[in-house]
């Protein structure tokens, strides 16, 4: 795993590299207490999992002091990945099933991520606000953007302008179709030869 990060993200340090290639072991010691993940998924979980939290980092290098929200975070993904990346900005990992948050919680304090707050909640009760919501496919994105489009800051301190990143697969067309010309899409095998993101996307919307 040390080499694929090497390769897509030439700018890790050290410290940072070694947390992101300590996670596959991590999950599997907790994969079997809480069934997290699938045992048949879980043999690609560097390409699914990880690699892929960590795409959005493709499209935007979080500024200091940014607040991003994942919602649904399930087991950490792609929250704890981004932020090990993104170890300067803020992170709330959210998700309405407890069992999941204690293994991020655990997770979390283990790789002694400080810039975590993991919170056991249903999305449309947050009431705070965040310069990006990020996810992983939680539900249809027209039902993600009516939970969480109170959600946004209305400063800007990023290279794009704040809002939602989606990583959504398939075809989109349909469940896109009221949001033509404000939603950009950015293409992962753009970014990674692997053939699992050959129809995995970044949904980008600005607010």
């Amino acid at each position: 795993m040390e080499a694929s990060l090497r390769r897509y993200f030439s700018d890790l340090n050290p410290s940072q590299i070694n947390k992101l290639s300590s996670l596959e072991a991590l999950y599997a010691d907790w994969n079997n207490k809480i069934n997290l993940i699938s045992r048949k998924d879980f043999n690609n979980f560097n390409i699914h999992h990880l690699l892929h939290s960590l795409s959005l980092a493709k499209v935007i290098e979080f500024s200091k002091g940014s607040r991003i929200i994942d919602i649904g975070t399930g087991g950490g993904f792609p929250g704890i990945p981004l932020a090990i990346m993104f170890p300067e900005s803020e992170f709330t990992l959210v998700d309405s099933i407890r069992k999941k948050t204690v293994v991020v919680k655990a997770i979390s304090e283990t790789l002694e991520l400080e810039n975590i707050e993991v919170v056991c909640e249903r999305a449309e009760n947050i009431n705070k606000r965040f310069d990006f919501i990020v996810s992983r496919a939680v539900t249809s994105f027209p039902r993600f953007v009516s939970w969480t489009k109170n959600m946004i800051l209305p400063r800007q301190i990023n290279t794009l302008k704040n809002g939602i990143l989606y990583l959504k697969g398939g075809k989109l067309s349909e469940e896109l179709a009221g949001y033509s010309g404000k939603v950009k899409i950015y293409r992962l095998s753009k970014y990674f030869t692997e053939s699992f993101f050959e129809e995995k996307k970044i949904v980008y919307l600005p607010f």
